[in-house]
């Protein structure tokens, strides 16, 4: 299942955010929480997180690094009674001049059982997933126009000091506008029929 999204960021800086996976927990449905222990980003790197539903934490490994382009992490494959499910999250990037195009997508790898949900998986990622794309713009423009020390990664750096004798906030006294809002963009089906692996 996939969803496009345009932020009115650029995509380094979009790349970066989406790189630390501890970002993920702040807008993604998939992710109930990731160890706030620092992971040099990059191929192979290993975080430690918790799927939604699950007590233990598992693994999310980065399966896919291709700075500025593209990003996936796969989840350690889960065990239930019914079968197994390994998540894949991966988000393919497209500069524009205003700001970047992202794809977010999921893939739920089932097997056994559980292959006989996966229209209900599907149907719950295609629920869920627009309103993930939603949120990640809210995070990324919120980041931009107002750091928190919740983000990890460059936009998660406290803000540069405003110059001496400047009222107001710093981007307005050198007269630069606000960043303006991200779009969520239409949900996008499988691009041949319906796909029951997502």
């Amino acid at each position: 299942m996939s969803t496009n999204v345009f932020v009115s960021r650029p995509a380094t800086e979009v790349f970066d955010f989406l790189a630390d996976a501890r970002n993920l927990a702040l807008w993604s449905s998939g992710v109930a929480s990731v160890d706030a222990a620092y992971v040099t980003p990059g191929a192979h790197a290993v975080y430690r997180y918790r799927y939604p539903g699950r007590r233990r934490p598992h693994h999310l490994v980065c399966a896919d690094y291709e700075p500025c382009r593209r990003i996936a992490f796969r989840g350690q494959r889960m065990w239930s009674p019914l079968g197994t499910q390994v998540p894949l999250y991966s988000f393919d990037l497209l500069p524009h001049a205003d700001g970047t195009l992202v794809r977010l997508s999921v893939t739920s790898s089932l097997t056994a059982a559980l292959t006989l949900l996966a229209p209900l998986v599907a149907m719950a990622w295609r629920r869920d997933l627009p309103t993930d794309g939603r949120k990640f713009c809210d995070v990324l423009v919120g980041a931009a126009l107002a750091p928190t020390g919740a983000l990890h990664g460059p936009l998660g750096a406290p803000p540069a000091a405003a110059p001496q004798g400047a009222t107001g906030d710093a981007g307005e006294a050198q007269g630069e506008p606000a960043v303006p809002a991200g779009t969520a963009m239409r949900t996008a089906p499988a691009p041949h029929g319906f796909d029951y692996a997502h």
